[in-house]
């Protein structure tokens, strides 16, 4: 089996130390005559470090550091060593990794009792195992299994007896369906991991353990379904096929009940047979305004109100010859704004400002304690999102604030089992207090529900008050901002949009009292979208799609009020005190309304200049 893998990829793997460039001019040549790729010119150690160590974007840069870390590994690992990871982890189809689960897959039998003419099947897979499959393309799968034994008869491996006696050999197909790799590739290859991490590959493929866990089919294919619509109409509107790009955009989605904590969808691509490469939790991109409400909440727990003033007005900064000036996206300033319409219209000058009067340091530790743990950026740029997280870290970051300041711990496995039925793991949902719900007619948050109280257990990460505000204040953004797609629900929603510079990337997260779903779409290199393919156009629509079926015949809820929350009425433009009926009611925590109290620095421009402006930080 080995010789096989060997011979059909890389026939002087034990020869070179990391890259061939003899095979990548042989490679060139055959491709060229051929018509078509019969050979790659990779080695097994560049595949290794594609698989294991790099993202799928296809870039000069990235072929360089694929070259380094070839060479890296070549010095540190065996050649054994090379190959075990190799043929433990290679994507050969129909959902297996390596080439015992593939031995399983095709052949329901383990990898040592494969025949030569099998191995060669197999090892014939590695180019295209959608193209190659022998379910699915008998013949195309015929001719690289003869291709292999070719290959090993000239690499001295076998004799041209032994090639002819397996070519000739009947193929026998027994394959084993997981339901959960087709209908959740993503998902099930994330618990496949954590499985083999934690009880090891040898026990998951013939330890008879019994998996059960929080995927919810249903929800499943409307999160599929939602993304390849939403990815269609996206490719409509910019023509990308049109333009003789041969790349596609991509999405992920996931999706959290906030009750249990149990992961009920997620999709990390539009096609796993493709690219197995999970964009919901491996990827790593740069978030836009999606990271601003984890700047306005760190505000709330420093003093800052719905309706304190911020001043929208031009900003400089200089530093060692470098100048950058924050803008918002229309190019417009607004003058004084309340925290509410600055958050509502995500506009970055004030955000900016805000994220100097709090401190970068601060907003850092603010992000930690929400569950984000990617590297962020260390300038004021942080605020408008020039870090790049993963959308299942930013995601859960949202569900803090939807499970009323609480730690969101996702769960992908309920329980598993061995083959007598003994529990070796469960994981039990998190005790969630209800409160009563009263939803309003226009379907905002009713504040006449009833308070309810929360008891700290450790796990609540910020003040039920600080996480209901900002729940208040993204529910605006719904109705009156970025996020008014989502106000089709016809129910409590709260949500934020995310569009980076050059629309590279479109984030959409929100959520309901029940569920917290996060959207991401952009390109696996650094490509834009198109113009105006903004979070509210290219993934606000994924999201509403998908949370409509999620939620269809679902009572509707209210999101509960913790004690110490109180409201009054308020004008909108100062957030000054109103008598009119059609004043906004704005919620406060309790205490403030008497106070009035709100951060001066930022009251007024007058103001804003008399702060101590440190410009020692580093600009993007």
């Amino acid at each position: 089996l080995i010789q096989a893998f060997v011979a059909g990829e890389d026939a002087r793997f034990f020869r070179h130390r990391g890259l061939d460039y003899i095979a990548i001019l042989r490679a060139l040549v055959k491709n060229l005559f051929s018509g078509e790729i019969v050979q790659g010119g990779s080695t097994i150690t560049q595949q290794v470090v594609k698989s294991l160590l790099l993202s799928p974007e296809k870039s000069i840069w990235r072929k360089l550091k694929e070259a380094i870390l070839a060479y890296r590994i070549e010095k540190y690992l065996t050649k054994d060593e090379i190959l075990y990871l190799y043929l433990n982890q290679i994507y050969l189809g129909h959902g297996a990794y390596g080439v015992a689960a593939a031995s399983e897959v095709y052949f329901g039998k383990p990898v040592d009792q494969l025949t030569l003419a099998e191995g060669a099947l197999l090892a014939g897979l590695t180019q295209a195992p959608s193209k190659y499959s022998p379910l699915s393309h008998p013949e195309q799968a015929k001719r690289r299994q003869l291709y292999i034994l070719n290959r090993m008869v000239e690499e001295g491996f076998i004799s041209p007896f032994d090639s002819l006696e397996a070519s000739q050999r009947p193929l026998r197909f027994s394959p084993r369906h997981n339901p959960f790799l087709e209908k959740a590739p993503h998902f099930s290859d994330h618990v496949k991991r954590y499985i083999e991490e934690k009880y090891g590959k040898e026990r998951l493929l013939r330890g008879g353990l019994r998996v059960y866990t929080t995927l919810d089919t249903r929800m499943q294919r409307a999160a599929q379904e939602a993304v390849e619509a939403g990815l269609r109409e996206l490719e409509k509107r910019q023509k990308y096929s049109a333009s003789g790009e041969s790349q596609s955009p991509e999405a992920a989605l996931v999706s959290i009940d906030l009750e249990t904590g149990y992961v009920k969808a997620l999709v990390g691509g539009r096609d796993f047979k493709k690219s197995q490469y999970n964009r919901a939790i491996q990827a790593r991109r740069q978030t836009g305004s999606a990271f601003k409400p984890i700047v306005y909440a760190s505000a709330l727990d420093r003093g800052y109100t719905p309706v304190s003033i911020l001043v929208d007005s031009p900003l400089v900064f200089e530093s060692g010859g470098k100048v950058w000036r924050p803008k918002n996206f229309d190019g417009k300033f607004l003058g004084p704004i309340t925290v509410r319409t600055a958050l509502t219209h995500s506009v970055n000058v004030v955000t900016v400002k805000l994220a100097q009067h709090l401190g970068i340091e601060y907003i850092h530790e603010y992000a930690r304690r929400l569950g984000i743990s990617s590297p962020l950026s260390d300038d004021l740029s942080v605020a408008l999102g020039s870090s790049s997280l993963s959308l299942f870290e930013l995601t859960k970051a949202y569900g803090v604030f939807a499970n009323q300041g609480r730690a969101l711990k996702p769960i992908f496995v309920k329980k598993v089992t061995d083959q007598n039925g003994k529990v070796l793991e469960e994981n039990l949902p998190p005790f969630r207090p209800e409160g009563s719900s009263s939803p309003s007619e226009d379907g905002t948050s009713n504040p006449l529900s009833q308070p309810v109280a929360y008891e700290n257990d450790g796990n609540q990460l910020i003040s039920p008050q600080t996480a209901y505000i900002m729940t208040h204040l993204l529910q605006g953004v719904v109705q009156n901002g970025t996020g008014w797609r989502a106000k089709s629900l016809g129910r409590p929603v709260a949500a934020k949009t995310g569009t980076t510079d050059q629309f590279f990337d479109a984030w959409f997260i929100g959520y309901t009292p029940e569920l917290v779903t996060g959207v991401w779409v952009g390109f696996d290199s650094d490509r834009s979208l198109g113009e105006g393919e903004t979070g509210a156009r290219a993934a606000a629509p994924i999201w509403v799609d998908y949370m409509s079926k999620a939620l269809k015949d679902k009572p509707i809820k209210d999101f509960p009020i913790p004690l110490g929350i109180e409201f009054m009425r308020v004008e909108p433009r100062t957030g000054h005190p109103s008598s009119r009926k059609d004043a906004l009611l704005e919620c406060f925590r309790e205490g403030s309304i008497a106070e009035r109290k709100v951060p001066t620095a930022l009251r007024t421009t007058t103001d804003f200049f008399k702060l101590d402006m440190n410009l020692s930080a580093r600009f993007p």
